[in-house]
């Protein structure tokens, strides 16, 4: 490899001084930083190229890809939309449809808006009526977004574009004349750390310039505050959910809209404002709002609050908090339709706007919903439906005769050719962490699977920001278990899998627990006999990304090969980069507190690299663009590793052009990515391709 320049720079943390010596490559800019980039790239390339035979494993990845793939549909007026890719399109297309059938019709084709496929439709919010469609595209998978405006029936565009959003929502005015958004600063005036602060609430009305929006609400003495704006089905009311970060407490704000449009700060309504618990709006009836919370109940209930006596103490339970912690929740009908996690993997029951238990919509197996869509005055749902082995599958679910039925439609999904289901199994298994811990961890391999612990393994985690890893089914998961691999999925502490205490388990000083969990699970999958230390694989993206590297820097006599995906590496200056600060609650802050510092500084995969270490052969991939995790975590990390290496394992470093955080990567790129993915893998394992 190419090894990289060491400077001396030296920063005090609290009295304890810490060495930088590639800092140098957090300059995207820097020539001396995008020439090593460069070697390093090629230097990868000729390393996978010498050890592998990457042509057959990029024809049957891209036979495994080429199969139809949908998103639930959602309705609109009297019509149905949908995104949908034939196969190996770059990108989705947006597809308009009616229950009475007849051929759908494209309403947006992102891929003609670029000609490498990098231009992706990230978010569509239509008017009740379906007649408009605000849009956004994002390029080179930034969080960045151009949202635009589409009639649907001529899918001519409106003049109106709107500039400097990422993470926001759109909220129409029930007459289509226009719709609230948040919006940030021009990110070209203002330093990098400071771009995803001050965010402000606009109104846009439609034919005027965004110079024009007016300014509904904005908190200059709270900078670190977000907000996402909703509209009441009903017209009534804009609902303001106020958050920051990935902290999962929230406020709620409201205004009476009236005829006060755009609305005045000064008429805001502080519903919520303790930033005590999470609150989800799900919808109302008038004056009286409907939660999904936290409040009181860790696995989560569903309130009632009637605006005009919104004391705690009025507040009505109509959903309590039962052994299972509801994930998320619909209110359709005058009925809430309650998505359960039982054990990781979904249930689902309907509850009346009372809280009489209307019983259990029954799912096909022990698996996922990816989609869950109806409105108030809707007479059915439509639910996406997955597990490891199942591509996702559309579902209608009738109200009044509570019918659940595959959705017919001309776009009906199929799995990948050649693959065959029964001839694989899933199993779902529970072991001890460090601290005696029960952690679940589901498991799927071919069927007759001798554990004599020479299987080539795959483990795969996240832990963290109270995501949950329910089952999930991938194209490239398949391949590897056509040739003979189990891919196993540890449910870590940190995620959402069990409620906020299981995700708070995970957090702050306790994050320490959620590499124990994975390396728990590392070592059960040696002791069952289902593999060996030099059979056994992790892979982990973003905060999964983190914990592969700390698991691998804390116990690198553990794992056979490492996959390390657009990684948070050094936890003393992440917070300074993008929309790091987002991260404060789950990770800290080395800078601004001394006791934060010392847990970050004890785990930190960038500040505990060790000379004279073998590490594992390990693959690091970032992306240039990726504007939510830097590339320069991973480019710091990969020069660390290579400096200190004592052995004869490769550390390769492959950063994408023109690609982000993974938001709308193009399937070309995809491929590109699994293909030295899995040559990596079957050149460390001599496996056969």
């Amino acid at each position: 490899m190419i090894s990289a320049r060491r400077d001396s720079l030296i920063e005090d943390y609290h009295g304890t001084p810490v060495a930088d010596p590639y800092r140098w490559l957090e300059d995207p800019a820097s020539p001396e930083t995008q020439a090593w980039v460069t070697a390093q790239n090629a230097a990868t390339q000729a390393w996978l190229t010498e050890h592998s035979q990457r042509t057959h494993i990029q024809e049957r990845l891209t036979e495994l890809l080429d199969y139809p793939k949908q998103s639930t549909p959602t309705r609109r007026g009297h019509d149905l939309y949908y995104n949908f890719n034939s196969g190996l399109q770059n990108q989705a297309v947006l597809y308009q449809t009616t229950d009475s059938g007849g051929t759908p019709r494209v309403i947006i084709d992102p891929n003609t808006l670029s000609d490498d496929g990098t231009a992706a439709l990230t978010t569509t919010t239509f008017t009740a009526d379906g007649a408009l469609l605000a849009y956004s595209i994002a390029e080179h998978g930034s969080d960045w977004q151009i949202y635009r405006v589409r009639r649907t029936a001529d899918g001519a565009d409106l003049p109106d574009e709107l500039r400097y959003c990422r993470f926001t929502s759109i909220a129409w005015l029930p007459d289509n004349s226009g719709f609230y958004y948040l919006r940030f600063r021009d990110p070209a005036t203002v330093p990098m750390a400071e771009q995803s602060l001050h965010g402000f609430v606009c109104f846009h009305r439609l034919g005027t310039q965004q110079s024009d929006d007016v300014t509904v609400y904005a908190r200059s003495d709270q900078p670190k505050l977000l907000f996402n704006p909703e509209i009441t089905e009903d017209g009534q009311y804009l609902i303001l959910t106020v958050w920051e970060g990935t902290d999962p407490r929230n406020r709620v704000y409201y205004w009476p809209l009236r005829d006060q449009v755009p609305v005045e700060q000064e008429f805001c309504v502080h519903l919520l404002d303790d930033f005590d618990a999470t609150y989800t709006f799900l919808g109302n009836e008038g004056p009286v709002f409907y939660f999904l919370t936290t409040n009181a109940a860790p696995l989560r209930r569903i309130i009632a609050i009637d605006t005009r006596n919104p004391e705690p103490a009025a507040w009505r339970e109509i959903v309590p908090q039962g052994q299972a912690a509801i994930e998320f929740a619909h209110y359709v009908q005058q009925t809430f339709i309650v998505v359960t996690l039982r054990d990781v993997h979904h249930e689902v029951r309907r509850y009346a706007a009372a809280g009489e238990d209307l019983g259990e919509i029954a799912l096909p197996g022990i698996g996922a919903l990816v989609g869950l869509s109806g409105r108030a005055q809707d007479t059915d749902v439509f639910l996406s439906y997955t597990s490891f082995l199942q591509p996702p599958t559309i579902y209608r679910y009738d109200l009044t005769t509570t019918q659940l039925t595959p959705w017919p439609d001309a776009h009906a999904t199929r799995g990948p050719g050649g693959f065959d289901p029964a001839d694989y199994v899933t199993e779902q298994v529970f072991y001890p962490s460090r601290d005696g811990t029960r952690i679940p961890m589901f498991l799927t391999y071919r069927r007759g699977l001798t554990r004599d612990g020479s299987t080539p393994t795959l483990l795969y985690g996240y832990g963290g920001f109270n995501v949950t890893l329910t089952p999930a089914f991938s194209p490239s998961i398949i391949y590897w278990l056509e040739h003979g691999g189990i891919y196993a999925v540890a449910n870590l502490r940190g995620g959402g899998e069990y409620g906020e205490e299981w995700h708070a388990a995970g957090t702050l000083e306790r994050k320490q627990n959620v590499f124990d969990d994975f390396i728990s699970a590392a070592q059960w999958l040696i002791s069952a006999g289902y593999t060996r230390r030099d059979r056994l694989a992790i892979e982990g993206g973003s905060n999964g990304g983190l914990l592969v590297a700390a698991c691998e820097v804390q116990r690198p006599d553990l794992f056979g090969a490492v996959i390390c995906r657009v990684p948070v590496i050094d936890m003393l200056r992440y917070h300074r980069f993008t929309v790091g600060r987002f991260w404060v609650s789950d990770y800290g802050d080395a800078e601004q507190n001394a006791d934060h510092f010392r847990f970050l500084y004890a785990y930190s995969p960038l500040h505990n690299v060790r000379t004279g270490v073998p590490y594992p052969p390990t693959l690091i991939l970032s992306a240039d663009t990726d504007d939510r995790v830097v590339p320069a975590h991973a480019k710091k990390f990969a020069a660390t590793l290579q400096w200190a290496q004592n052995g004869p394992a490769p550390i390769l470093l492959r950063v994408e052009t023109k690609a982000g955080h993974g938001m709308g990567k193009p399937t070309a790129k995809v491929i590109e990515e699994l293909v030295d993915k899995f040559a990596f893998l079957f050149a460390i394992f001599a496996m056969t391709a």
